[in-house]
């Protein structure tokens, strides 16, 4: 009879999360009822804009893809993916994203909604997710579960996955739930880009910018410059991948 073995990567974080879970649990409570509460900005969640070939744009996601920390979704990652695929495309977008979700809401809703035609798909989801304390791999069983929902119910081509951001850079919290909070990101940033590759698919799009002094006023989400430079690098690589939609 053989022995289970033991898992063989130790997470640190982990271990300090068990160990200082009643500190972290009141100190989680603590920032829901102290921290700044910012809306979703105001401005369009659909349209039809550009000139040329026809791309039909879903995105999906919480918070940061409804654009909170802004003002209006013309500084959003909405109106910026606009900006930069409007010029070479004609753009028939529409967003769904809300404060808080999390990627098996996302699933939930979408099983709901009726079918439609799109050709790329471009999620931002997680954060949630780590913060509600869902597992890696519960997580990403959601978020293939999603991929595969987008690609038989609504026609999607092509998903472009943005990573999980840089959560050591959240001003917001506290230094311990920081540590613990940006080593889970990580984690699941990984495994977000392991699933990825093994689906051609999708595309994982790392978060590889710097967001010191970049955050909105709640210290939680994007400022406009985040948004302009997440956006521009997402349409880049739609942009680059255009042939493949047109064929």
């Amino acid at each position: 009879m053989q022995l289970p073995r033991l898992h063989a990567r130790f997470h640190p974080e982990i271990a300090v999360k068990f160990a200082l879970f009643p500190y972290l649990v009141a100190q989680g409570a603590w920032l829901r009822r102290t921290a700044l509460q910012l809306p979703e900005p105001t401005g369009p969640r659909a349209g039809v804009e550009g000139k040329g070939p026809v791309l039909r744009l879903l995105l999906l996601g919480d918070s940061s893809a409804a654009g909170v920390g802004v003002d209006h979704q013309q500084q959003a990652l909405s109106g910026q993916l606009s900006l930069h695929l409007a010029p070479h495309v004609t753009l028939d977008w529409v967003f769904d994203a809300k404060t808080g979700r999390t990627s098996r809401q996302m699933f939930k809703r979408l099983v709901k909604i009726p079918a439609s035609q799109y050709d790329v798909a471009v999620t931002a989801l997680g954060v949630n997710d780590i913060t509600k304390r869902a597992s890696r791999e519960n997580w990403l069983e959601d978020t293939e579960l999603m991929w595969d929902l987008l690609r038989s119910k609504f026609g999607v081509r092509h998903i472009y996955a943005s990573g999980i951001p840089r959560i050591a850079d959240f001003p917001l919290l506290p230094p311990v739930l920081r540590w613990i909070l940006s080593r889970q990101g990580l984690r699941y940033d990984a495994g977000l880009e392991e699933l990825s590759a093994k689906r051609p698919d999708v595309t994982h799009m790392p978060s590889d910018m710097e967001l010191h002094g970049l955050m909105s006023s709640d210290g939680f989400h994007p400022g406009p410059e985040v948004y302009a430079h997440w956006a521009k690098g997402v349409a880049a690589q739609i942009l680059s991948d255009l042939p493949a939609y047109q064929s």
